[in-house]
C-alpha cells in the first residue's frame, strides 16, 4: 500500500521537472491594449511574438529574448502600421513544487514603427512582466503572461507611449536538463515502543521515559500539580500551581533577605542584611534617623518618614510595643544631655501617637551620652552619636 502511495509523488516530481530543461521557445499571440491618446483604434490591436529563454544552471534567473509584431494597427483617424518590438529581459522562476511555476521579468526594448499617417515614434522602452507557465507533459507547458511597456515619444509631448500585452501560447522545452537531485523515497519506519512505556514511538512524545514511570497519552512522565516533577518522584504530589519546588516536588522556603526568618513568616520581609531580627524576621533594634534643631528637642520635617513608617507597623502588629530611647554626643554636661536626650524621645514619642500609635504601646527614656557607637571626637562620629533608637518588644 505504502509503495502503491508513492506513485502520485512520482508523478508530481516529474511535472516539477518540465522546466529543468536548458533552453525554451514559446510562439504566443495576445491582445496588446494601447496609451489612449495614441488614437489607436479601439485602443489596442491583436499581436504575435516569440520569446526564447535559456536556463542557467543552479539559478532560478534566466535571460530571455523576444520580438513581438503587427501587421496594420488601425488608427481612429484612418490609416494603419506596422510595429515591430524587441526586447532582452531577465526572468526570475519561482522554485516551487508543483506543476505551476509563476514568473517575473523585467528589461530594455525598441519600438520600430512603420506608420503611414501618425507620428507615433521609434524609440527605446522599459518592459516589466509576470505570468506563469503550467506543465502539460515533460517538455511543453501553457505560458501566460502580461507584459507592461513604458515609452516616451520626444518628438511629440503629451503622447506618452505606454503598453499592456496579454499573451498566451505554449512553451517548447528542450536541451539538456539542469541537474536535479532525484525524488527519494521516504524510509520506511518500522514502529516500535523503545521506552517501554506502552506508547508506539510514532506518538512517544518523550521516548526516553524511565522504566516504570505512568506515562499519559504523549507518553510523557505524569505530573498532576504541573511543578516539573513528575508523579512517582513528586513527595509533594499537590503543590499549588506556580510555587517553585525542589527536586522532591516540594516547595521551597525562601528567605529573601535572609536573616534565618523564612518569608511566609517574615514580618519584615526587607530587613537589612546583618540586622538582628526577633523571631517575626524584624529588626531588635532600629535606628530611626530623627534630627532635631540644635540644642533642641524639635524633630526636623525631613525626619518624618521613618517615624511614619514605624508607626505603620505599630499599628499593623498591636503585639507589639517600642521602647524609645534618646542619645546625644559627649558635648555639654551629663546631666543637660540626659535631660536632652529625654525630651526627645518623649518628642518621637508624641509623633508616634499622632500618627495613630497606642500610647499603651510606648515609653520613652533619655540615656544621654552614654553607650556611643562612634568616636565623639570627630564631627562624624558626634553626629552618629546623636540618634533615636527604637528596641521592639514582643508581648
Amino acid at each position: 500500500m505504502k509503495k502503491l502511495l508513492l506513485i502520485p509523488a512520482l508523478l508530481a516530481g516529474s511535472l516539477a521537472l518540465a522546466d529543468g530543461h536548458k533552453y525554451e521557445i514559446s510562439p504566443l499571440i495576445g491582445y496588446n491594449i494601447s496609451e489612449g491618446n495614441l488614437g489607436m483604434k479601439d485602443d489596442g490591436y491583436f499581436i504575435g511574438g516569440l520569446e526564447g529563454q535559456y536556463n542557467l544552471e543552479n539559478s532560478n534567473w534566466s535571460p530571455e529574448l523576444s520580438a513581438f509584431y503587427t501587421k496594420g494597427a488601425n488608427y481612429k483617424n484612418g490609416g494603419d502600421a506596422n510595429i515591430l518590438r524587441v526586447a532582452g529581459n531577465g526572468v526570475y522562476t519561482f522554485d516551487m513544487e508543483s506543476s505551476i511555476k509563476p514568473f517575473v521579468k523585467a528589461g530594455l526594448g525598441y519600438e520600430a514603427i512603420k506608420r503611414r499617417n501618425y507620428s507615433n515614434q521609434n524609440g527605446v522602452f522599459v518592459d516589466a512582466g509576470a505570468g506563469a507557465k503550467v506543465s502539460l507533459t515533460d517538455m511543453i507547458s501553457l505560458k501566460l503572461e502580461a507584459i507592461y511597456m513604458a515609452k516616451g515619444n520626444s518628438n511629440n509631448a503629451g503622447n506618452a507611449d505606454s503598453n499592456l500585452m496579454t499573451l498566451a501560447g505554449l512553451t517548447f522545452a528542450f536541451g539538456g536538463e539542469k541537474p536535479k537531485p532525484a525524488p527519494v523515497a521516504a524510509p520506511v519506519v518500522v514502529d516500535g515502543d523503545d521506552d517501554h512505556d506502552g506508547i508506539l514511538n510514532s506518538v512517544d512524545q518523550c521516548i526516553y521515559t524511565p522504566a516504570n514511570t505512568p506515562v499519559d497519552a504523549n507518553g510523557c512522565a505524569l505530573d498532576d500539580d504541573k511543578d516539573g516533577v513528575s508523579n512517582n518522584l513528586d513527595q509533594c504530589p499537590q503543590t499549588e500551581f506556580g510555587k517553585e519546588v525542589d527536586a522532591k516536588g516540594c516547595q521551597i522556603q525562601l528567605d529573601d533577605d535572609h536573616d534565618g526568618v523564612l518569608n511566609a513568616a517574615d514580618l519584615c520581609p526587607t530587613t537589612p542584611v546583618g540586622d538582628k531580627v526577633n523571631s517575626d524576621g524584624c529588626t531588635k533594634i532600629v535606628n530611626l534617623h530623627v534630627n532635631f534643631a540644635r540644642d533642641s528637642y524639635k524633630i526636623v520635617a525631613d525626619s518624618m518618614a521613618d517615624i511614619n513608617a514605624y508607626a505603620s507597623f505599630l499599628k499593623k502588629h498591636t503585639n507589639y510595643s517600642a521602647y524609645i530611647v534618646g542619645y546625644t554626643d559627649s558635648r555639654g554636661s551629663a546631666a543637660y544631655n540626659k535631660k536632652l536626650s529625654k525630651n526627645r524621645a518623649t518628642a518621637v514619642v508624641n509623633e508616634l501617637i499622632a500618627e495613630g500609635v497606642s500610647a499603651q504601646q510606648l515609653s520613652s527614656l533619655g540615656m544621654g551620652e552614654a553607650n556611643p557607637i562612634a568616636d565623639n571626637a570627630t564631627r562624624e562620629g558626634r553626629a552618629l552619636n546623636r540618634r533615636i533608637e527604637a528596641e521592639l518588644i514582643k508581648h
